[in-house]
């Protein structure tokens, strides 16, 4: 698999990069060869790159990385105190009530399902800031800040809500976006045409990393745009879905 990497900043000590959806951030535990994003840039670079934070392998949008042992433990210094922030975009079922608020709940493994986590008492605390930004008909677009770094946080956090992500295949009611569920009856295919889907993973995208630099001492905000699949998943609701 070849990859072109997206870099949004880079200097001698941060690399900054926007990780493309279906792409793992480091190598899978039980099968090293699959594509990561961290053996790229190693081969890329032909350096040593340190791991920051990482992103789920369907999740878009914004990653940090050091490229100097110092700069890894001053970078890893700030998420562990949480002075991060760390801003994403997600298409949620429904409206949240209220617009806007904080989602402040214990966050651990599901005791039944392997593989999923859940809203439960005995968890880790798990603390999401969120404000819609749009209201469609059946969908909004929600910015979230986590103040903490969950496994799947935001994902477990809207479905706590009732409001689960609207493409999430282990926490939603969907696998994939049809443009059929927002046109209803103006959808129309042809004779022996199946219908591809508008976006088939997860409706999540890091969107915005500010921290502090190492050496100017001084704090940066790094912005990765909307993919081209949850662009026009957001294009069609504005066409279709108000």
């Amino acid at each position: 698999m070849k990859t072109n990497i997206d870099v949004i900043y880079e200097d001698e000590f941060l690399l900054i990069v926007n990780k493309p959806a279906d792409l793992l951030t480091i190598p899978d535990r039980f099968d090293a060869t699959k594509p990561n994003l961290i053996h790229f840039l190693s081969d890329h670079y032909k350096e040593k790159i340190w791991i920051v934070h990482r992103l789920d392998r369907e999740t878009s949008g914004i990653l940090c990385f050091a490229k100097t042992e110092e700069a890894h433990r001053h970078l890893s210094q700030q998420f562990f105190n949480r002075t991060v922030d760390k801003i994403y975009l997600a298409l949620v079922d429904g409206k949240p009530n209220p617009s806007q608020g904080t989602i402040d709940a214990p966050i651990g493994e599901h005791p039944t399902l392997p593989g999923r986590m859940t809203v439960i008492r005995t968890g880790k605390k798990a603390v999401t800031d969120y404000k819609i930004l749009e209201v469609f008909k059946a969908f909004s677009l929600v910015e979230a800040n986590i103040r903490t770094g969950r496994t799947h946080q935001i994902r477990v956090h809207f479905k706590h809500l009732g409001h689960p992500l609207a493409v999430d295949a282990l926490y939603g009611k969907r696998d994939a976006f049809f443009l059929s569920e927002v046109k209803n009856r103006k959808y129309q295919l042809g004779k022996e045409q199946e219908e591809r889907p508008l976006m088939a993973r997860t409706t999540l995208h890091a969107h915005q990393l500010t921290l502090e630099h190492l050496h100017t001492g001084e704090r940066a905000t790094f912005t990765a745009p909307l993919p081209k699949d949850f662009q026009a998943v957001v294009n069609q609701l504005t066409k279709w879905g108000r």
